[in-house]
């Protein structure tokens, strides 16, 4: 008799999620580094209810969608169930669902510009809600992706606190998919050190030992947990 879907998940989820975390670990150790300095952000994109149950079960509480209306169709349920699940967004956010990220998102991690910005601070003044948010920097000046460009960055984060007012905690970057990761990790926390920014959110299924040896606080993790995406 074939098994439940639910229990494929369970079984499946548990047992990449054991190496992750051994990965986790032994990159941390050999850096110096304690792993409990290290959040893993798992990401759920395009994954349904049933997977996302799975990874709650096995204790994980900090996910991260791509887009909001992915996520709002997904969260408010299990957000009410699990009062302690934090949600990020990690994809790019458009000004017309500032509004909506900030009443479902508890960190936004693709601050990149002047206008969202503004939007979100007008939203966050509005419902009273503050979500921690991160500042995108596009280290491999991609024309294709979101973030400011690094040497924007030391104005457009002084704007941010000093202008906007903005929860700034940290920096997020996404490396182009065929060069080596690290010189863009690097740069990156040096223009977090620079400006007193602690969170770095950097490094993905691939590359996230790379990541933690250069000062990632957040690695944000789906398919090395989740398996491939659903077509």
């Amino acid at each position: 008799m074939e098994k439940p879907k639910e229990s494929n998940d369970l079984t499946r989820i548990a047992g990449n999620l054991a190496a992750v975390r051994a990965r986790l670990v032994r990159a941390a150790e050999a850096c110096g580094r304690d792993p409990a300095g290290i959040s893993l952000v798992t990401i759920s994109k395009s994954q349904d209810a049933a997977a996302i149950r799975a990874a709650l079960a096995q204790g994980l509480r900090v996910f991260g969608e791509n887009r909001v209306q992915e996520a709002q169709a997904k969260y408010p349920a299990l957000k009410a169930e699990y009062p302690d699940l934090v949600l990020h967004l990690v994809g790019p956010l458009q000004t017309n669902k500032a509004a909506d990220a900030v009443a479902l998102f508890d960190v936004i991690e693709t601050v990149d510009r002047p206008g969202l910005a503004e939007t979100l601070v007008h939203a966050m003044t509005k419902t009273g809600r503050r979500p921690a948010c991160l500042i995108q920097v596009n280290t491999g000046h991609e024309p294709q992706k979101s973030g400011i460009a690094p040497e924007a960055a030391d104005p457009f984060i002084k704007d941010c606190r000093a202008r906007w007012n903005l929860p700034i905690r940290g920096l997020m970057c996404v490396p182009p998919v065929h060069e080596n990761p690290a010189p863009h990790f690097s740069l990156l926390s040096a223009i977090a050190a620079r400006n007193g920014l602690k969170e770095l959110s950097m490094g993905m299924s691939a590359d996230f030992e790379t990541a933690i040896t250069q000062g990632a606080t957040y690695i944000r993790v789906g398919t090395a947990i989740f398996g491939p995406r659903p077509a």
